[in-house]
């Protein structure tokens, strides 16, 4: 076991997928030399020769469709969105072309790309730098869209995305990029947990709360908080945006009765409604509560002074799990 940041794990997590297989080749903004903007990409260049570490033109949809290009003829492109917010231009590509070529050509082209999208805020950069688009593309169907929270799932799961057929898209918590933990290098992809599967963290008999990429670590401090003042929260890293392993939310909340969700992006039309929605219909006569979102506001991204206001935190998060338990909250008007 080695103790290493988060950005490093997925930069050794890279490394290992091109050693093995040199069909793997990377593209992106400033990724070479620079090593990219957050550093993630730092000496493979060096290490790997230009001709598979490529340093783009600023020009999101080109790079996306020479990705489709190269996979086409059997490399598995792994792409670098430098942030969030710039993944815009290159939508068209991912929707239009990336996500349907398998089932347009009735399975004959196999689109094997990663999309590596440093999103969500928390470090004090302005609108396009801190977003969080992961909705647009759970509502895709072609794309696999996952979110990783921890060093040791950003080795293991940047592997298995790379490696994987199918396109997907591999979110990343720039908020998170310094964060240390134990990583086994040594890890083999496929007896690791799936990437589609997610995994209780915390186990807990009052609250389910579910959570993913920046604010695992927020959801796991707000149960230890809640611990102390009796309630017990069992806590879901969801890990896969797309497909989501109901299973294992619907196992939870058929035990704790109850349902938190959280998330950095926007609350209308965003991933929380959905599991809302869906762990409704499968568990209903087990609710003992409405399902509560702790998300960001239904406002362009605010400037970095402000947030911090606009980032769910452990105490938004404490106040959604009152409000499923029917104390007294910020809704509700009542002294607490």
């Amino acid at each position: 076991m080695t103790r290493m940041t988060f950005a490093r794990a997925i930069n050794s997590g890279i490394r290992r997928a091109m050693d093995d297989d040199p069909k793997v080749v990377l593209m992106g903004e400033d990724i070479g030399s620079l090593g990219g903007v957050f550093r993630i990409t730092d000496g493979l260049q060096k290490d790997f020769g230009t001709h598979r570490v490529i340093d783009t033109p600023l020009a999101e949809a080109g790079i996306m469709g020479t990705a489709v290009g190269l996979a086409y003829r059997g490399y598995r492109p792994v792409v670098e969105i430098q942030f969030d917010g710039f993944i815009y231009p290159a939508f068209d590509q991912i929707v239009c072309q990336v996500a349907k070529l398998h089932y347009r050509t009735q399975g004959a082209v196999r689109m094997p790309i990663t999309i590596r999208v440093p999103f969500g805020g928390g470090i004090g950069s302005p609108e396009h730098h801190s977003e969080s688009p992961e909705a647009y593309f759970t509502h895709t169907s072609g794309l696999r869209v996952i979110s990783v929270s921890n060093p040791q799932d950003a080795y293991t799961m940047i592997q298995q995305a790379i490696a994987c057929d199918d396109p997907v898209l591999y979110f990343e918590p720039k908020r998170r990029y310094h964060d240390k933990g134990e990583v086994d290098e040594a890890a083999d992809i496929e007896t690791a947990l799936s990437m589609e599967h997610a995994r209780v963290l915390r186990a807990g008999a009052d609250v389910t709360l579910v959570a993913y990429g920046p604010l695992v670590k927020t959801a796991v401090d707000a149960a230890e908080a809640a611990a102390d003042d009796g309630v017990t929260v069992e806590v879901i890293d969801l890990r896969s945006l797309a497909p989501v392993d109901f299973a294992a939310v619907e196992a939870s909340v058929r035990k704790t009765g109850r349902l938190v969700i959280t998330h950095e992006a926007a609350q209308s039309g965003g991933l929380g409604a959905e599991i809302a929605a869906s762990i409704t219909e499968r568990c209903f006569d087990f609710l003992e509560a409405a399902p509560v979102r702790v998300t960001g506001f239904d406002i362009p991204y605010p400037a970095s002074k402000l947030e911090l206001h606009h980032l769910p935190d452990l105490d938004r998060i404490l106040d959604g799990v009152d409000r499923t338990l029917g104390r007294p909250h910020s809704l509700s008007g009542l002294e607490g």
